[in-house]
C-alpha cells in the first residue's frame, strides 16, 4: 500500500545476544562470542547485565591472548559489583599474564576471602604466591649483581683481563630479561653505560651497546629516557665509526629504538613511572633527522653510511599500504631526498667528498623507490619528481663536465630505483644527447658513468629501440677498441640488454640469428676470468639475465659448469649487488616466471587479426626444464641461494626475494630433489622467504615448504624450534585467494606436523587454521575434501578440537559419519579413522553416532565388510567402542547384521580385526544379549 512504513524490525535483547554469545563460546568460536558480548552491550542494558556482559567479554579477550583488554573489562565489571569473583579471577589472570604480579594477587587473595572453599581459587593463589617469591628472590640478588658488574667493568685496574671480559657478557644476559633490565635501568645503569662508551675500548663499547638493546627492546619509556642520556647525535654519531663492529651495534640499538618508538610497550612491562609516550612522533624525526645528516657528512665511514641507509629503508616506509599515514615518508623526502640524491649520485673513487661501498649506490635505489612506492597521490609524486629534477638540473646546469657526471650518476640511481623518476630525469634537456657523447669519451671514469646510465635507459621498450637505432653501433665500438675491461664488459651488457628486448616471445628477435649466443659466450667467458676484479665480473651476470629470456642460451649457460660455480661464487661476496642479477637469472634458467595459457579461441581470433603473437621456445618446454633444475642442483645453487637469503642487506628487496622464492620452488618440484635441497640448508632459507617480502614471494615460498614437508620428517627438516616456524607459512596457503594445488599441498603438509606433538597441534590452533580445515572438508575437489579430512583428524587429538565436536548444535560429527559411507577410500579411511580416535577418547559421542543419521548402522556394516582390511580395523574399533560405551547401543547393534558380522570376522585369522571383533563379543556376552560359544571355548 502506498505511503504506508515497512515493518519494524525485530528487536534483540541484550539478555537473548548474552546467551547467543554463551552458546558461541562453549563452541570454541571465541571471536564470535565477542562480537555477540559488543553488541549487547551496544543496546540498552542494566547495569547489573552490562557487569556479566563485560565479564564474558573478558573471558573471550583471555582465550585470544589480548590481555589488556581483558584486564580493562574485568575491571568494568568489578566496578560494578566488587564482589563478581568471576571477574576478579579473570582479572587476576590478565594480570599475571601482563607480568604485573603484586596487583593480581591482590584480586585471588580477594576470590579466596569471598570463597574460601574453592580449590581451583586456592591453588591459583598458591602458585602464585610461589612464582612472586622467586621474583624477589630473583630482584634482590639483580641488584647486588649489576653493582658488582659495574664495579669491575668501570675499575681501571682491571683492564683487559677475562674478569671484566665476563662481566661484560653478564650484563648482556641478563638486560636481555625485561626484569633485568628494569633493575639495570633503575640502578642509574644508562649513565654508566654511558662511561663505558666514552672509554673507546671496542669490548666495552659493544658490551654497552647490546645492554642498550635489551633495556630498549619494546619499551617507549625507557627508550625516551636513554635517547635524552646519551643524546641522540652522540648515539648516531657512533654509526659513523670506522670500526665494523661497533657500527652494527650501534645500527641494531638504533632498529630497536625505532621500534619501541613506533610500536609502544608491547609486553606489558611498564617503566620507572609507568610513563608511556602517546606520541613519539618527535624522537623518531629527530633520529630520522640525525640519520640524514649523517649521509652527506664527509668524516662518517662507509660503512656506517650503509647501515644508515639500511635503518631508514626499515623504518621510515610504511609497513603495510593499509595504513593510512604515511607523513613520515612526505617528511623524509621534504627534508632528505637531496642528501639521499647526493649519496645516490656519488662514486667510489678517492676524490670523492663522501666516503661509499659498491652497495651505497644500490641501497640509495632501494630507500628512493620504497620512499617513491609509499606515496599515495599524484600530488605527493609530482612533489617528488620535481625535488629529483631540481637536484639534477643544480648538477647538470653551469657546473662544467664533473657536475655532468654528477648529474648523470644520479639518473641512473633513479634509474635503478623508482624508473618512473629515472626516465623523467632522462627528459630533461641535453641529458640524454650528454649520455651518447660521454660514451665516446677517451676518459675511463667519464665512460663508465654514461656506458651504465644507458644500460639502465635501455629498461624501457620505447628507449630500447631509440638506443637499438642509434646507439648499438656505438656500444659495438666500445667493446671492440676499448683498451680498457671495464668498459668492454659494461658495453657488452648494454648489447645484451638490447638483445633481450623481445622477452621470452621466440619469435621477437633484436638481433641476427646466433647473436644473443654470441654475446652469452663472451659473458660467460668474463664470468670465468679470475683475473677480472668481482665488480667488473658481476656485469657478466647482469648480461647473461638479459640473454637467459632465450632458452638457446639458457640451455648453453647450464652446461658451463665453471660459469654456473663462477656466478654463485659471486652472489657470495660482499658485493650484494650482484643479488637481483644472479636471481633473474635462475628464474629464467628455471622458467619459474607467471606465464599462463593462452585461451585457444582468442588465440585464432588474434591471429585472423594479424596481431602479434607470442611463441614458446621448443627449449622452454617441461622436459628441457626439468633437466636444466637437476643441472642446476648439482653445481651447487642451493648453497648460493642459502647464502644470498642468509645475509640480510638492503639490495635483498622484497622484489629480489620474490625471485629467489620462485627459484626454490621450482627446484622442490620433483619430490627426488628434495632431500638435497633439504641437505644443503634450503629448508632453513626458506622460512625467512615465507615470513618476509611480497605477497607472491611469501606464497611461493610458502608451498615450496610445504612441498618439502609433506615427503620429509618435519623434526629432521627443521630441527628444534624451527618447525614451530613453518605453522604460519603453511596456513597462509589455506587461504581463498590461493590456488587449489596451494590449499592441498598446505593440508598435507599440516597433517604431518598435526601427527607429530600435542604442542604442533596448539600451534596450529593458534593460526587459526581448524575453521579453514573445517571449510575445505565441504570442498567439491575429492583430493582437497580428503586431505581436509585427514588434517582435522590428527588435529583431533587437541582437546580443544574434541571439545568442538561434543559442542551440541553442530554437524562435525555426522560428517564423519557420512564420509566413512562414500565411494572415496582413502576418504573413507581418513573419516573412519577420526570416528575410530574420536569415539575412544569421547565415549559419550557414541550415543551421538546414532542420533546424526538414520544411515549410521549401513556405513558401520559396510566398513566391516570392506575387502580392506584397514577399513575393516577402523570399523570393527569404532563397533567396539559403541558398545563399551552403552548397553543400549549393544542392544541395537547385536539385533542387527552387526552380530553375524562381528561372528564371521572372529573366526578369522589372528590379527588387530579379530581381537576387536572378538571383544565386541565377549562384551555382549557380558550384557548377556548373547551367549558365549561352548564349542570355541
Amino acid at each position: 500500500m502506498e505511503g504506508s512504513e515497512p515493518p519494524p524490525l525485530p528487536q534483540v535483547s541484550p539478555a537473548q545476544l548474552r546467551e547467543e554469545g554463551n552458546e558461541l563460546f562453549k563452541g570454541g568460536d571465541y571471536s564470535g562470542a565477542l562480537s555477540s558480548y559488543t553488541m549487547a552491550l551496544s543496546l540498552e542494558a542494566t547495569p547489573q547485565e552490562q557487569a556479566v556482559l563485560y565479564r564474558n567479554r573478558a573471558a573471550c579477550h583471555l582465550k585470544m591472548e589480548d590481555y589488556s583488554k581483558a584486564e580493562a573489562d574485568a575491571s568494568k565489571a568489578i566496578a560494578t559489583d566488587g564482589g563478581d569473583v568471576k571477574a576478579l579471577f579473570r582479572r587476576s589472570q590478565a594480570l599475571e599474564k601482563l607480568g604485573r604480579l603484586d596487583q593480581a594477587i591482590l584480586d585471588l587473595q580477594r576470590c579466596v576471602s569471598l570463597e574460601p572453599k574453592n580449590k581451583v581459587f586456592q591453588e591459583a593463589l598458591r602458585t602464585l604466591g610461589g612464582h612472586i617469591q622467586e621474583k624477589v628472590r630473583y630482584m634482590s640478588s639483580t641488584d647486588a649483581k649489576v653493582d658488582q658488574m659495574f664495579q669491575i667493568l668501570l675499575d681501571p685496574k682491571e683492564k683487559g683481563t677475562e674478569k671484566k671480559q665476563k662481566a661484560s657478557q653478564n650484563l648482556v644476559v641478563l638486560a636481555r630479561e625485561d626484569a633485568g633490565a628494569e633493575r639495570i635501568f633503575q640502578s642509574n645503569g644508562v649513565q654508566l653505560l654511558q662511561r663505558l662508551l666514552e672509554t673507546g675500548e671496542t669490548d666495552l663499547m659493544l658490551a654497552a651497546l647490546r645492554t642498550l638493546v635489551g633495556i630498549c627492546s619494546e619499551h617507549q619509556s625507557r627508550t625516551v629516557a636513554t635517547l635524552s642520556v646519551l643524546g641522540t647525535r652522540r648515539i648516531v654519531a657512533m654509526l659513523g665509526v670506522k670500526n665494523q663492529s661497533v657500527s652494527l651495534a650501534t645500527c641494531h640499538l638504533l632498529q630497536v629504538m625505532f621500534d619501541a618508538l613506533k610500536e609502544g610497550v608491547k609486553k606489558g612491562f611498564r617503566g620507572k613511572e609507568g610513563a608511556i609516550i602517546v606520541d613519539p612522533s618527535r624522537e623518531l624525526k629527530l633520529l630520522i633527522s640525525n640519520l640524514l645528516e649523517l649521509l652527506t657528512e664527509a668524516g662518517v665511514s662507509a660503512q656506517g653510511r650503509d647501515n644508515a641507509l639500511t635503518l631508514l629503508i626499515k623504518v621510515v616506509p610504511r609497513k603495510s599500504l593499509r595504513d593510512p599515514n604515511n607523513s613520515l615518508t612526505l617528511w623524509v623526502i621534504d627534508q632528505g631526498l637531496k642528501k639521499i640524491l647526493e649519496v645516490g649520485g656519488s662514486v667510489q673513487e678517492p676524490p670523492e667528498d663522501i666516503a661509499v661501498t659498491e652497495n651505497s649506490r644500490m641501497s640509495a635505489s632501494v630507500l628512493l623507490n620504497k620512499l617513491f612506492d609509499d606515496l599515495k597521490c599524484d600530488a605527493e609524486r609530482e612533489n617528488f619528481h620535481r625535488l629529483c629534477e631540481s637536484y639534477i638540473k643544480s648538477w647538470f646546469e653551469g657546473r662544467g663536465l664533473a657536475g655532468k657526471l654528477r648529474a648523470i650518476q644520479t639518473v641512473s640511481c633513479l634509474l635503478q630505483g623508482p624508473c618512473e623518476a629515472g626516465n623523467r630525469a632522462l627528459e630533461l634537456s641535453g641529458v640524454m644527447e650528454s649520455v651518447i657523447a660521454l660514451c665516446a669519451s677517451e676518459n675511463e671514469a667519464e665512460q663508465l658513468v654514461a656506458v651504465e646510465a644507458l644500460i639502465y635507459a635501455a629498461g624501457k621498450a620505447k628507449r630500447a629501440s631509440f638506443i637499438t637505432a642509434n646507439g648499438v653501433s656505438l656500444l659495438k665500438d666500445l667493446y671492440k677498441r676499448s683498451e680498457k675491461d671495464s668498459i668492454r664488459i659494461r658495453a657488452l651488457v648494454g648489447l645484451c640488454k638490447l638483445g633481450s628486448a623481445g622477452g621470452t616471445d621466440f619469435s621477437m628477435k633484436q638481433f641476427a640469428e646466433g647473436s644473443t649466443l654470441k654475446l652469452a659466450k663472451q659473458c660467460r667467458k668474463w664470468l670465468c676470468n679470475d683475473g677480472i676484479d668481482s665488480s667488473t665480473r658481476r656485469w657478466a651476470v647482469e648480461g647473461l639475465a638479459y640473454l637467459t629470456f632465450d632458452a638457446d642460451v639458457k640451455e648453453e649457460f647450464v652446461e658451463d659448469e665453471a660459469a654456473l660455480k663462477a656466478m654463485f661464487q659471486l652472489s657470495k661476496l660482499e658485493d650484494r649487488s650482484v643479488l637481483f642479477a644472479v636471481a633473474s637469472t635462475l628464474v629464467n634458467c628455471t622458467n619459474s616466471y607467471d606465464h599462463e595459457e593462452p585461451d585457444p579461441q582468442m588465440l585464432e581470433l588474434a591471429k585472423y587479426a594479424k596481431q602479434h603473437v607470442p611463441e614458446q621456445h621448443p627449449k622452454d618446454k617441461p622436459g628441457f626444464v626439468r633437466s636444466r633444475v637437476k643441472k642446476l642442483l648439482s653445481a651447487g645453487v642451493v648453497s648460493a641461494l642459502t647464502c644470498m637469503v642468509k645475509n640480510e642487506n638492503p639490495v635483498l628487496t622484497n622484489s629480489c626475494r620474490e625471485l629467489l622464492s620462485r627459484v626454490f620452488l621450482a627446484l622442490v618440484e620433483e619430490a627426488e630433489d628434495r632431500g638435497s635441497v633439504v641437505a644443503q640448508g634450503g629448508g632453513k632459507a626458506l622460512l625467512p622467504l615465507a615470513l618476509e617480502g611480497t605477497d607472491i614471494g611469501q606464497t611461493k615460498a610458502a608451498q615450496a615448504l610445504a612441498k618439502i614437508t609433506i615427503t620429509s620428517n618435519p623434526e629432521m627438516t627443521f630441527p628444534g624450534e624451527r618447525v614451530y616456524e613453518v605453522v604460519r607459512p603453511l596456513v597462509s596457503l589455506l587461504h581463498l585467494n590461493c590456488s587449489g594445488l596451494q590449499n592441498f599441498e598446505a593440508l598435507m603438509a599440516l597433517t604431518n606436523l598435526a601427527g607429530i606433538s600435542e604442542r604442533l597441534r596448539q600451534k596450529i590452533l593458534k593460526e587459526k587454521a581448524v575453521p579453514m580445515i573445517e571449510g575445505y572438508m565441504f570442498e567439491d575437489h575429492e583430493m582437497i575434501r580428503r586431505a581436509a579430512t585427514e588434517c582435522m583428524c590428527n588435529m583431533a587429538m587437541s582437546k580443544e578440537v574434541q571439545d568442538l565436536f561434543l559442542a551440541e548444535g553442530n554437524d562435525r560429527l555426522k560428517l564423519l559419519v557420512l564420509y566413512s559411507g562414500e565411494e572415496d577410500e582413502l576418504l573413507r579411511r581418513a573419516a573412519s579413522g577420526g570416528l575410530a580416535m574420536l569415539t575412544s577418547l569421547l565415549p559419550q559421542l557414541c550415543i551421538r553416532i546414532t542420533q546424526v543419521t538414520t544411515h549410521w548402522l549401513e556405513i558401520l556394516q559396510a566398513l566391516l565388510l570392506s575387502p580392506n582390511l584397514e577399513l575393516q580395523h577402523r570399523g570393527a574399533v569404532v563397533v567396539l567402542n559403541m558398545v563399551e560405551a552403552s548397553k543400549e547401543i549393544a542392544v541395537k547393534l547385536m539385533e542387527s547384521e552387526v552380530l553375524e558380522i562381528l561372528s564371521v570376522l572372529a573366526k578369522g585369522e589372528a590379527g588387530p580385526v579379530t581381537r576387536a571383533a572378538t571383544a565386541c563379543l565377549a562384551k555382549a556376552v557380558e550384557y548377556e544379549l548373547i551367549k558365549p560359544n561352548k564349542e570355541r571355548e
